[in-house]
């Protein structure tokens, strides 16, 4: 089993991560709600197969969410509610048209805003958005 504060301990820098497997992967979904407690928006770059989704399951564990989680490719967003903080958890890799990816984000936007929930976006690089 992997201890979170060892995984932490190996890093080189606070934003970057060289993540060895499933298991060390879902231990930084689980911890990043600790170490970022305010956490509103995350954004995961990556291939198909990288693990976002996995990572998204380690969140869901340290937000008290039981039930499966399941990556959104086809129904483009999940809502998890929680007594902590609600989840919600979008991919955005079949829009491939800017307005429609920013239209999906926006909506999910407020309505997060509006339950103090956790935002995961996949595929961000669909989004045509100034964000900082």
């Amino acid at each position: 089993m992997i201890e979170t504060s060892d995984l932490i301990k190996r890093q080189s820098t606070d934003s970057s991560w060289l993540l060895q497997d499933l298991e060390e992967t879902i231990a930084l979904g689980k911890s990043l709600t600790q170490i970022i407690p305010d956490l509103k928006l995350l954004l995961l770059e990556g291939p198909l197969g990288a693990g976002k989704t996995s990572l998204v399951k380690g969140i869901a564990i340290s937000l008290g969410i039981n039930e499966p989680i399941t990556s959104p490719t086809f129904p483009l967003a999940q809502h998890y509610p929680s007594e902590k903080t609600p989840l919600f958890h979008l991919d955005l890799y079949r829009l491939e048209a800017h307005e429609a990816a920013n239209e999906l984000f926006i909506q999910e936007e407020e309505e997060a805003a509006d339950l103090d929930a956790l935002m995961v976006v996949e595929w961000p690089e669909r989004l045509n958005l100034n964000m900082p």
